[in-house]
């Protein structure tokens, strides 16, 4: 571990030096946990693909101002989310321009889940239910049962107080149960109602 951390540190300070291979290392150990987080935040396989660009672009340009204190993988998940909500933001303004000009048309698009983040969770479903969360309610979820943070680790990631960290989970959790519960009960009742 310390041997890796040391290799990362190297890899950092040849970064902001301009080494592009110590660049291309870091990407290689940090792409997957970016592309999982943004791919499931974002439906848009297309857009995903854009914001993780501009995660990357973020990354090397703020390495200089990484504290080697702080766990590297939570830092760069820190700006993945942070680049995530702009591009959201940039979205809803985007949105609100075409409505008013009467000129927007709802296209709906299914999820796309495929890749390292559908085989970390445990069914399809779950996936469904958590995607039908309020974004800051799938954000807390992603952070602590995805990745596994503290509720301290994603209140640092998402720059929001613990308490905050702490409410948001207890409310999709709530409702992540309250979904599910709806959900059996109604095929409950729909499977006796087939049965007779």
């Amino acid at each position: 571990m310390e041997q890796e951390n040391e290799e990362l540190l190297e890899n950092i300070r040849r970064s902001i030096a301009g080494d592009r291979e110590a660049f291309a290392r870091i990407y290689d150990c940090t792409v997957r946990d970016v592309t999982g987080t943004v791919r499931f935040l974002l439906e848009d396989r297309a857009s995903a693909e854009d914001v993780i660009q501009e995660i990357y672009i973020e990354i090397y340009k703020s390495l200089p101002k990484f504290n080697p204190a702080r766990s590297f993988r939570s830092w760069v998940i820190g700006i993945a989310i942070r680049q995530v909500n702009n591009y959201r933001r940039r979205r809803w303004r985007l949105f609100r321009l075409l409505a008013k000009n009467q000129q927007y048309t709802s296209q709906e698009t299914e999820p796309d889940f495929s890749g390292e983040v559908a085989d970390r969770l445990d069914s399809l479903e779950v996936i469904r239910l958590v995607d039908n969360l309020p974004y800051k309610y799938k954000q807390v979820i992603v952070l602590r049962y995805l990745y596994e943070y503290s509720q301290e680790e994603i209140a640092r990631i998402l720059d929001i107080p613990v308490g905050t960290v702490k409410s948001r989970l207890h409310f999709a959790l709530e409702k992540l149960r309250n979904i599910s519960y709806t959900n059996a009960y109604s095929l409950g009742k729909a499977g006796e109602s087939h049965g007779h």
